[in-house]
C-alpha cells in the first residue's frame, strides 16, 4: 500500500515509515521480502498501531502517539517490559514478537511488535452467538473479573518486576499524584479548568477513607471493556490490551476501575458507551464482585473505595485529552467526549462515597 506521495508510509500516520521499519525487521531477521496489508488500528485515544503482514506472517505494531509527548515511549517501553514478564503466566495478553528501542527508526518513537490476537472489542460490537445470548453476555462479563483476578494473583517480583512500580505508599500517594496532574492542565493554552462538580469534596473523602492494609500486585491501569478482546468462539477474555498505564500497585484499583464503568443497573448504558452494556444481561456489581472474591486470596471490604479512586482517577486522565484538545494536540470531538465521559465519573464517585452506590453489597 503506497501513499499519494510515494513515501511509504502508512496514510494518516506519517510516522510509520514503511522502508525504515523494513530495515529494522531485517535487522532483527524477522522475515523477509515486502511489508503488505497495512491496516490502521484503534490504539485506544492516544497510541498508533497498525496490522501488516510479511513474509506471509501478521504482525501488530504499537507505538506512542503521532503527538508525542515527555512520556509517551516510556509508558512504551513499560509496556514492553510488562508484555515480556507476561510471557509463560495465565494471563491472557498479546505474545510480544519484538521490541525497537531506539528512536531513531521511526522518527522519535520506540515501538514493538506482537502477535495479533483472534478477537473482538466488545465496546464496539457483538458478534454472533454473543449479541443474542444473555447467558453468553453474562458469562463475558464474569470473564473479566476471572482475567483481573488472575492478573491480580500473579507475583510480580516471580515474574521480573520487581522495580517496575513503588508499591511503598502506593495509596498514599494517590489523591495528591492526580491532582497535580490535573493542576498541570493548567499550562496547556487555551484551557480555562476543568469546569467539573466535587473534585474536591472526592478528593478529601478518598484521603479520610483509605484502607490501611493492601497487598502489592499488578495493576492493569486502565481496565475496561475497551480495553480487553474476547474470544470469537467462547464467552471468554482473549487478550488484556494497552498496557500503557500498568504498574506495581494495589490490583483491587484494576477492580474499581472495571465497576466505577460498568452499567449501574441491567440494560443501562456503561459510561462509554459500549455495544456489550447496550445489549444487556450483564452480571451486577455484587457479582463481579463475588466471582473475584472467589478466585482472590485478597480483602474486598474497602471495594467501594478503590470504585470511587477508580472513577476520580480516571476522570482527571480522560479530563487531560480534553485539555490537549482545546490546545489544539487531540481531536477536539473526542476531547469533548471524554470531558462528559469525566463528569459522569465525579458524579458516580460522589453517589458511591454517600452510599449511594454500595457496590460491595449490591449492584
Amino acid at each position: 500500500m503506497e501513499t499519494r506521495d510515494g513515501s511509504g508510509s502508512l496514510p494518516g500516520a506519517p510516522a510509520l515509515d514503511r522502508t525504515a521499519l523494513s530495515e529494522w525487521m531485517d535487522e532483527q531477521k524477522l522475515g523477509d521480502g515486502p511489508l503488505s496489508e497495512f491496516v490502521p488500528l484503534a490504539g485506544g485515544t492516544q497510541n498508533v498501531m497498525a496490522s501488516f503482514t510479511r513474509a506471509g506472517r501478521t504482525y501488530i505494531l504499537r507505538r506512542g502517539p503521532r503527538h508525542l509527548r515527555a512520556h509517551s515511549n516510556q509508558n512504551i517501553l513499560r509496556e514492553i517490559t510488562l508484555l515480556s514478564a507476561l510471557a509463560g503466566t495465565a494471563v491472557p495478553h498479546a505474545r510480544l514478537i519484538a521490541a525497537c528501542e531506539d528512536q531513531a527508526v521511526l522518527h522519535g518513537a520506540v515501538f514493538y511488535l506482537m502477535e495479533p490476537v483472534a478477537g473482538f472489542n466488545a465496546k464496539v460490537a457483538l458478534p454472533e452467538p454473543f449479541r443474542s445470548s444473555e447467558r453468553y453476555r453474562w458469562q463475558m462479563g464474569a470473564a473479566m473479573a476471572d482475567a483481573l483476578a488472575t492478573l491480580g494473583g500473579v507475583d510480580y517480583r516471580q515474574v521480573g518486576l520487581t522495580g517496575f512500580g513503588k508499591p511503598e505508599g502506593f495509596l498514599e500517594r494517590q489523591v495528591g499524584r492526580w491532582l497535580r496532574e490535573l493542576e498541570s492542565f493548567s499550562r496547556l493554552p487555551g484551557y480555562p479548568g476543568p469546569g467539573i462538580e466535587g473534585i474536591d469534596q472526592v478528593a478529601s473523602w478518598l484521603e479520610a477513607n483509605r484502607p490501611r492494609d493492601w497487598r502489592p500486585g499488578i495493576l492493569h491501569g486502565d481496565y475496561h471493556v475497551a480495553n480487553v478482546m474476547f474470544a470469537y468462539d467462547r464467552p471468554a477474555v482473549a487478550a488484556i490490551v494497552d498496557w500503557e498505564m500498568s504498574t506495581v500497585g494495589d490490583p483491587l484499583l484494576d477492580l474499581g476501575t472495571m465497576l466505577a464503568i460498568w452499567p449501574e443497573r441491567d440494560g443501562a448504558a456503561d459510561l462509554i458507551g459500549s455495544a456489550l452494556a447496550q445489549a444487556g444481561g450483564l452480571p451486577n456489581a455484587a457479582e463481579l464482585v463475588a466471582r473475584y472474591t472467589a478466585r482472590s486470596d485478597r480483602d474486598l471490604t474497602a471495594i467501594d473505595w478503590y470504585v470511587v479512586l477508580a472513577c476520580f482517577r480516571l476522570g482527571i486522565v480522560l479530563e487531560g485529552t480534553h485539555a490537549r484538545a482545546l490546545a489544539g494536540q487531540a481531536d477536539m470531538t473526542v476531547g469533548d467526549q471524554l470531558h462528559d465521559y469525566a463528569a459522569a465519573l465525579f458524579r458516580r464517585a460522589r453517589r458511591v462515597a454517600s452510599g449511594g452506590l454500595r457496590v460491595s453489597r449490591h449492584s
